[in-house]
């Protein structure tokens, strides 16, 4: 059984919480805020919860619902001006070195997305979020060593998919 004390629900699940929306937002702010939004909801809704998988899942589907929300009102709303973009590029000292390692993050996210979902969820998941493999077997409802695997070999196929693209620059 789970516990029902809302105290005892956010002491266990709340880094679970927070870590699955930073792998979403990027962002900690964002996911600091979601995180609270998740268990607000969440405490409102306790009562509809019927068992039927784990509570930390509940909450992760939560906070997934509250992310996709939050990023289409962002996406709305988002209208930068010139006048931020050049000063923000005025203020950077090391531009060139920001470019070429935003690059390179880009170039290994978008080869992160190709993958299968299972492998790109639990890299996420453990790189991005810092889980850990029981953490991740929780948000994914999979066991500890299903999730241990599938990292693995996420990483040698990732491995293998950033190679071949070295290789096809050369």
């Amino acid at each position: 059984m789970q516990p029902n004390n809302p105290d005892d629900i956010y002491n266990n699940y709340s880094n679970i919480v927070y870590k699955y929306l930073l792998c979403l937002s990027h962002n900690e702010t964002i996911s600091e805020d979601l995180t609270q939004e998740t268990f607000a909801v969440a405490f409102a809704k306790l009562h509809t919860f019927r068992y039927e998988c784990k509570l930390s899942t509940w909450l992760c589907q939560i906070a997934k619902h509250l992310w996709f929300k939050q990023s289409k009102r962002i996406n709305k709303e988002k209208n930068v001006s010139l006048e931020e973009i050049e000063n923000q590029i005025f203020y950077d000292n090391d531009i060139d070195s920001i470019v070429v390692e935003n690059e390179e993050r880009r170039k290994f996210l978008n080869t992160i997305k190709t993958l299968e979902p299972n492998y790109k969820n639990v890299l996420y998941l453990k790189l991005i979020g810092d889980l850990s493999f029981i953490e991740i077997s929780d948000v994914l409802n999979q066991t500890p060593n299903w999730a241990r695997v599938t990292f693995y070999r996420a990483k040698q196929k990732l491995r293998k998919e950033l190679e071949n693209e070295r290789e096809n620059r050369l």
